[in-house]
């Protein structure tokens, strides 16, 4: 027994040898590549449930992973290993299927694919290797080291998803697009501006942001603007040289802070920007403080009441907001056969949230204002100031209007008949069973009333007739006689 516990406890060369294989063999399946070469495949692991490493930067902050999105589908994607958290993702048209037959290959292209479907996505390049940066860009290269030149042909830093990360140089051919698609971040030629698509091919602005040019100016002709988040805690906007023309701060200016710093377009518009504490993604900017200023805070035809604890509620004033809506989304306009037909809904005391950002015309009326929307079949709705004479069309669905104190601000909006309060499915379901429960129920009494009151009926005749020929005087004869015609009369 001694010599037993002796051999499994005193270390030996074999014991070593053992101890060391587990080692190399367990670090080798923990370990994720640094770069990757052509002839590199990898398909999605069915046992992880939120991200699998592909390839790590240098300090195993970031990795090209299979990002898992709604539980059975699959994403290229650049995440923060510390959090998880997504920052660049390949702009896909639909998404993968997370199995087997999902492939990533590096043929000198990036390329998701599966054999049923074909390819997802590319990177359309003819590189030799694919290396993940320290800053978590994701970059193609030409030429494998050594005495030969090494060239960049793709990085990812070129094609933002939703996310800008610090010294990452976003430009006006770029576009940060929110996860629901509704929202883009884009530059003018000396503004950053965020936009809303409400319409499948219409965009309206909603906040826009010019540059101060307080220590540069921008100089029309001296070539286009770019951002960038910088180290000291702020959003640089720059046309050539160092200096920036305009600078919006954050709430860490100039104080060192322990992670990357990130901005974001979020799926309610918002633009935030946050920075990692080291457990937390901090929040550190917001382009809009407040919530009844986004595009649409309340969903369709809802009313944001600003510094309400809770500020939503609806246009018509009777419905209440359910799933964030007060009508079902709408799209298109009423200029086909088929959509032109429509209600009007009025409010008084409401506003849009950026009206300086839209196009207005001066009417002489309430009257003539909402009659030159009601003609127009691309007008959706109509906010007519009383004090200006100023006649605000809205050309997209209606979104959310701003409660203000100004009754002198009346509201004109169309609803497209049909349209009605949204309903949960499942309660839609119980209802509609539920409704149809009572109709059998008031059937079957219908049926029964019916045959008493038939039973009722004819029993009642059967009596009349016995005294239609009961023995009687003259008098009796003729009252029996009249009773005798109302029945044949029945």
């Amino acid at each position: 027994m001694k010599s037993l516990f002796t051999s499994l406890t005193s270390p030996n060369s074999t014991h070593l040898v053992y101890i060391a294989a587990i080692y190399l063999f367990c670090s080798a399946a923990a370990a994720v590549t640094q770069e990757l070469l052509t002839g590199f495949t990898a398909t999605p692991n069915p046992t992880v449930a939120t991200f699998q490493p592909l390839l790590s930067d240098p300090t195993n902050t970031f990795s090209l992973s299979f990002l898992r999105v709604n539980r059975n589908q699959l994403a290229l994607a650049v995440i923060h290993r510390p959090s998880g958290e997504p920052l660049w993702q390949a702009n896909t048209t639909r998404l993968a299927r997370w199995s087997e037959p999902t492939r990533l290959e590096f043929n000198g292209s990036l390329v998701v694919s599966d054999t049923y479907t074909g390819v997802f996505w590319s990177s359309n390049t003819k590189g030799d290797r694919v290396l993940l940066s320290n800053s978590s860009n994701l970059q193609i290269l030409k030429g494998l080291g050594g005495s030969g030149s090494i060239s960049l042909l793709w990085q990812s830093f070129e094609f933002p998803s939703d996310t800008l990360v610090e010294n990452q140089n976003f430009t006006t051919s770029m576009a940060l697009i929110s996860s629901n698609g509704l929202y883009t971040m884009r530059l003018g030629s000396d503004f950053i501006g965020l936009y809303a698509k409400f319409n499948p091919d219409k965009f309206q602005i909603y906040y826009k942001h010019r540059a101060l040019e307080a220590k540069a100016q921008i100089i029309e002709g001296k070539g286009p603007i770019y951002i960038r988040i910088t180290s000291d805690g702020y959003l640089g906007m720059y046309q050539n040289g160092s200096i920036p023309a305009d600078i919006q701060t954050f709430n860490s200016y100039q104080r060192s802070v322990p992670g990357i710093r990130r901005i974001r377009i979020e799926s309610d518009g918002n633009l935030k920007g946050y920075y990692w504490s080291g457990s937390d993604w901090v929040l550190d900017y917001q382009a809009i403080p407040e919530p009844c200023d986004l595009p649409s805070p309340c969903g369709s035809y809802g009313l944001c009441k600003p510094g309400a604890s809770n500020g939503c509620s609806c246009l018509d004033n009777r419905t209440e907001p359910r799933d964030g809506e007060c009508y079902p989304g709408q799209t298109g306009d009423f200029c086909s056969i088929q959509n032109d037909k429509f209600r009007v809904l009025r409010r008084t005391g409401v506003e849009l949230p950026y009206k300086e950002l839209m196009s207005y015309v001066k009417t002489a009326s309430l009257e003539q204002c909402e009659k030159s929307c009601e003609e127009n079949c691309t007008c959706w709705g109509a906010v007519y100031s009383n004090a200006f004479g100023l006649c605000y069309f809205v050309d997209y669905p209606i979104q959310t209007l701003v409660a203000i104190g100004d009754e002198s601000k009346v509201g004109y909006f169309k609803v497209r008949e049909g349209s009605g309060r949204k309903m949960k499915v499942g309660l839609g379901i119980g209802i509609g069973i539920l409704c149809g429960a009572i109709l059998v129920l008031l059937g079957a009494a219908s049926f029964g009333a019916f045959k008493i009151w038939k039973g009722n009926r004819i029993a009642n005749r059967y009596l009349d007739e016995e005294e239609i020929v009961a023995p009687g005087s003259y008098k009796d004869l003729r009252s029996s006689s009249s009773g005798s015609i109302e029945l044949s009369n029945r």
